[in-house]
């Protein structure tokens, strides 16, 4: 994997995909260098498109499809002077002879390249199941997938199904129930979007109930029954759901398999390159959806789908070819993504829970249910935020649900991870603050307060996943109020509002009968200043981490049969 010199410069670029990062490496390429040649080829019939607007554009917020074409090969010839060939499929790769064979409407043809960047990016997963070749099963990866849905949409489907809940089946299934039709969203994995930690998952759940969809999770697909004028989607548990159309969001792998066959280093179909972008091949560099990306938190190797880094990436790789000796290096995604869910938007950065554990990586949790901006100014919410840091302060990523602040929480949090600070330097961030926009101290700060306090063994914390344990093992002490306590609260817990306990130590005592106790409130505050309380005068103490909310987003439908009134 050695960069081309600076001496030699290729003349002719052949990047084969285009939209992020090919079309961004292009891009860059031609800033470059002006007289290098450059040849972009694409299989389909837009080089340059806005696939993450597809899902609006069918949900009918996008009305104008000519609006989702970034760029035509007529308007970037005419600004960038590049070469740009739709409808040209890459099928075969020669190393030796430095080439590729590409299918046309007009038959194959060998094109030479000095250097050649691979940006296939991926295609859908399509699961063995009978039925899954229907022709109103539909995917939404292209413009002219977006046209065919919003034509069903417009033109009477009033039924869908939906299999997948990651980001895309959201995101379709918000489209499809905007637009009137009634949609099912299924999802193999426990909880939709399933990078997302379940307590937060069951706030997304509940808002797609609220949109009208019915969500079946932890359930399979098993077969997709083809009728004269409906679609019959069946699943594990029996269940029959009728389909006027399937839009098919169950996973992507890299679009690959001719590139591999060719001699090209992949790890389970994805192409392993350098931090540069550059392959095992001489003079072969690969950018994008279809790369393996190390995590910068747990060291997994796997492709990260997204499109901010694949457009930076490009500009990176162009960067190596054009002007290796100054070239910086590709930078390990994070993996910071965001969707809207009606009310809602959902975001994550860096590892969760499950990928921490998968990686044997030793770390602390902390939730938090801060308002976006001033309590005090109208329109205050609170942002729901899940945060993991390692025992010695290093951040490893952060989730948060609500319906406002949060993506700027998480871009934040974001530039945390990527900076390398530690967690309790959120502490000290200088973030602008107006009480229509956030608080004196806000939620990333509040962040770094309660790490700190965790790290120091200041706060002790357990975890709504600990209820069983705890329930068997502890005194569970409810600091509500009674009126609170009275709308929901674990069985056998001691209610001590938190502003009496000082004076009702005695009553604790007795009743933990030389057990720990466990103290809980709404959202972790008033039990954090009773826990002080408690550990001060000698108990065994730890606050539940976010409370009653998280507990209940934690148990999610169990809520009902856990908590009595």
């Amino acid at each position: 994997m050695s960069p081309t010199p600076a001496t030699n410069r290729p003349t002719r670029i052949v990047i084969v995909g285009g939209v992020a990062g090919g079309m961004s490496c292009a891009a860059r390429a031609r800033r470059l260098d002006e007289t290098a040649e450059i040849v972009v080829l694409e299989r389909g019939e837009h080089v340059s498109f806005a696939n993450c607007g597809l899902p609006y554009y069918v949900g009918g917020e996008i009305t104008d499809p000519a609006a989702l074409l970034v760029q035509t090969p007529d308007s970037l010839r005419a600004a960038l002077n590049l070469d740009v060939r739709t409808g040209h499929d890459v099928i075969g790769l020669d190393p030796d002879t430095k080439s590729v064979t590409v299918g046309t409407a007009d038959g194959e043809q060998t094109i030479d390249y000095d250097a050649l960047v691979l940006s296939p990016g991926a295609r859908a997963v399509r699961p063995p199941i009978p039925g899954i070749d229907s022709p109103r099963v539909r995917t939404l990866r292209t413009v002219d997938d977006a046209l065919a849905l919003r034509d069903e949409v417009t033109g009477g489907a009033v039924r869908a199904v939906v299999l997948g809940a990651g980001f895309i089946g959201l995101e379709a299934a918000e489209a499809l129930a905007q637009a009137g039709v009634g949609t099912h969203l299924v999802e193999l994995a426990p909880h939709v979007l399933p990078p997302l930690e379940p307590e937060l998952a069951t706030l997304v759940t509940a808002e797609l109930d609220e949109l009208g969809i019915t969500t079946h999770a932890g359930i399979a697909a098993t077969a997709i029954e083809t009728g004269d004028d409906h679609d019959v989607v069946v699943l594990a548990d029996g269940t029959r759901l009728a389909a006027d159309l399937v839009v098919l969001s169950v996973g992507v792998k890299p679009d690959t398999e001719v590139f591999e066959s060719s001699g090209l280093a992949c790890e389970r179909g994805a192409i392993v390159v350098d931090e540069h972008g550059r392959t095992n091949l001489d003079s072969v560099w690969a950018v994008g959806d279809a790369t393996v990306s190390t995590c910068p938190v747990t060291g997994a190797r796997r492709p990260v789908a997204l499109a901010g880094p694949a457009n930076r990436a490009g500009r990176l790789v162009a960067d190596d070819i054009l002007r290796p000796e100054a070239a910086r290096t590709i930078p390990a995604p994070v993996g910071t993504a965001i969707v809207r869910v009606g009310s809602l938007t959902a975001a994550l950065t860096g590892a969760n829970r499950a990928s921490l554990r998968a990686a044997g990586v030793e770390f602390r949790t902390a939730h938090l249910h801060p308002n976006q901006h001033a309590g005090y100014f109208p329109g205050a919410a609170q942002v729901h935020l899940v945060v993991h840091f390692g025992t010695d302060g290093r951040l490893f990523g952060a989730q948060a649900v609500g319906t406002d602040g949060v993506d700027k929480r998480i871009d934040v949090l974001a530039t945390a991870l990527r900076a390398g600070l530690d967690v309790r330097d959120l502490i000290d961030l200088d973030l602008s603050y107006s009480p229509p926009y956030g608080s004196a101290k806000d939620p990333v700060n509040f962040i770094g307060m309660v790490a700190e306090n965790v790290l120091n063994q200041t706060l002790g914390l357990w975890q709504a996943e600990d209820l069983d344990r705890v329930q068997a093992t502890a005194l569970v002490l409810d600091t509500r109020s009674r009126a609170e306590f009275a709308t929901g609260h674990l069985p056998g817990a001691l209610n001590i509002p938190h502003t009496e306990l000082r004076g009702r130590l005695d009553e604790v005592r007795a009743a933990a009968d030389g057990r720990a106790v466990r103290v809980m409130c709404a959202s972790g505050v008033r039990s954090a200043i009773a826990h002080r309380v408690l550990a001060q005068a000698g108990f065994d103490s730890a606050s539940l981490s976010g409370g009653i909310l998280t507990l209940r987003a934690a148990l999610g439908e169990r809520a009902a049969e856990v908590l009595v009134r």
